[in-house]
């Protein structure tokens, strides 16, 4: 029978271990119902907030990669001071902050959140900690830049995805080009694709300010407060931040981190009942930042010196894409050889459902399958970790490719060799495990070595499902260094060593597979 081909027992082996990693183990009865209490006894908690964002918000130190910086690190680690735990952060996009959040990726997001109706109707919100205005920034000299929001209507106006200022310009009639970089809105100003920025304060302080060929307008279009979100269930936990924020507040710790990171400003004072709205002394993380990301080192400098200790980032990114893409890709092969054996020699129903499944996952995005299978899930019941999403939505995906390198494999084997099998008294599944399947194997091999690649690739998309793989590593350190040239060729590098490997192993395999088969007879 073909249930006892090799493939199918491969098969069943990574099907039934996808659920046994997405399920929790722990004793249900052994962890606290009490948010705050699983905190408590975790000892340590867990933020969510994406690095890509960049300054000064959350992101990697130029000097040292492997530190995490901005003022919502500084804020986070003083709340877990006072609940008397350490904080860790736990990457995601940040426009899909809230859906992780609710998946229980992390304890709550703190991550320049604005407070909104849309907001409080999915998660608790806390008091605010900042606030701020919307900021227009403009090219310099340019006469024909809006002075207000009434100029936008009908013109491209940059701003961050699923942000305040997004629904500020989609109510004026803007054509909004959304960015999930900071720093691409204020390029997308300089080179004249947009007209105009609006982002809020920090933003536009940190990319617009510093930049002399634009130039950020007076006064303020709109304001927002910066809050903590919480899952709706959580409310002991919210109100231990809240009056762990009134305490920060009262001693002075929230404004001593605003002036460091230059964010000082009269609102703010007046959210924190503070009548001196001028800021203290220097601010000395927005000017550390300034000074890093300015004038880039020469090239060699920073192939010496700064590189060098952004490695152990890059290589854990790394580790994770290849750990994603091999076991992925195990799943692929072994679905795909049933696939194409199915839809070889099964029954017409078979042959039917085989090829409505390549069909489908070869004709939707693998995006889509993706956020369907990490997000959508969760609402039957069935939760899988990052790690298990990702790589059942890449195998899933590439399956599909697969089955059809094994299918034409298959049918560039004579029919005649299946008869000769038979007629020697080999059963079907014994003809294609040691007469058909070799001599495919020959035929497929190159292309599954081609998808092989092409699936180390698209593993950057698991970025979306909260992964920190080498694309996204790359992402984060680029847009904290400003450096996207030079390590555009790190992460090139990194991908060669990854995968080059594969395709000379995959070349032997092919040599040694063909020497075989002609010293055994095969065509």
């Amino acid at each position: 029978m073909l249930l006892r081909s090799p493939s199918i027992v491969l098969l069943l082996g990574v099907l039934t271990t996808v659920p046994a990693l997405a399920v929790d183990d722990d004793d249900d009865e052994a962890v606290p119902t009490d948010a705050l209490e699983r905190v408590r006894q975790r000892g340590e908690l867990l933020w969510g907030a994406d690095a890509h964002g960049g300054a000064p918000y959350v992101f990697q130190d130029v000097n040292e990669p492997t530190h995490l910086i901005g003022f919502e690190v500084d804020i986070a680690n003083a709340i877990a001071r006072h609940l008397g735990v350490r904080a860790t952060m736990v990457q995601g996009p940040w426009d899909k902050l809230l859906v992780l959040l609710n998946r229980g990726d992390f304890d709550f997001a703190l991550n320049g959140i604005e407070e909104s109706e849309d907001k409080r109707a999915t998660a608790l919100l806390s008091r605010a900690y900042y606030l701020a205005g919307q900021k227009i920034t403009v090219k310099k000299g340019d006469t024909t830049a809006p002075t207000s929001l009434d100029d936008v209507k009908g013109r491209p106006v940059g701003c961050l995805p699923s942000s305040m200022a997004q629904k500020i310009l989609d109510e004026k009639g803007a054509v909004t080009r959304a960015f999930d970089v900071q720093d691409d809105i204020y390029k997308d100003v300089v080179v004249g694709r947009s007209i105009a920025a609006l982002a809020d304060e920090p933003i536009a302080h940190y990319y617009g300010d510093v930049d002399d060929r634009l130039v950020t307008l007076p006064g303020v279009f709109g304001e927002l407060r910066y809050v903590v979100a919480f899952r709706p269930a959580d409310e002991s936990l919210k109100h231990a931040v809240d009056d762990a924020l009134g305490v920060l507040a009262k001693d002075g710790t929230l404004r001593a981190i605003y002036e460091k990171w230059g964010m000082w400003n009269a609102l703010t004072a007046g959210l924190l009942h503070d009548d001196d709205v001028q800021a203290r002394g220097v601010a000395t993380g927005f000017e550390s930042w300034r000074a890093s990301v300015g004038t880039q080192p020469p090239f060699l400098d920073r192939v010496r010196h700064r590189y060098p200790a952004m490695m152990p980032l890059f290589a854990r990114g790394a580790l994770l894409t290849l750990s994603v893409s091999v076991l992925a890709m195990i799943l692929a092969v072994a679905l795909g050889i049933l696939l194409a054996i199915g839809r070889s020699f099964g029954p017409a129903p078979l042959r039917w459902l085989c090829v409505a499944y390549v069909e489908l996952f070869r004709g939707t995005p693998l995006l889509v399958q993706l956020t369907v299978i990490y997000f959508g899930l969760p609402e039957l019941g069935l939760t899988l970790s990052p790690f298990v999403a990702g790589v059942t939505a890449l195998g899933l995906n590439y399956a599909a490719a697969e089955s059809e390198n094994y299918r034409a494999g298959l049918l560039s084997v004579p029919r005649a060799q299946l008869d000769a099998a038979r007629s020697l008294g080999l059963s079907t599944s014994q003809a294609l495990r040691h007469v058909l399947l070799p001599q495919a194997a020959r035929v497929a091999l190159p292309p599954m070595t081609n998808d092989f690649i092409a699936l180390l690739k698209d593993s950057s998309l698991v970025s979306a499902v909260a992964l920190t793989e080498l694309t996204k590593v790359y992402g984060i350190l680029g847009n904290s260094s400003r450096d996207y040239l030079g390590l555009g060729v790190v992460v090139a590098a990194w991908y060669l060593i990854i995968g080059l490997p594969f395709v000379f192993l995959a070349r032997r395999v092919e040599g040694r597979l063909g020497r075989h088969l002609k010293r055994a007879g095969a065509p």
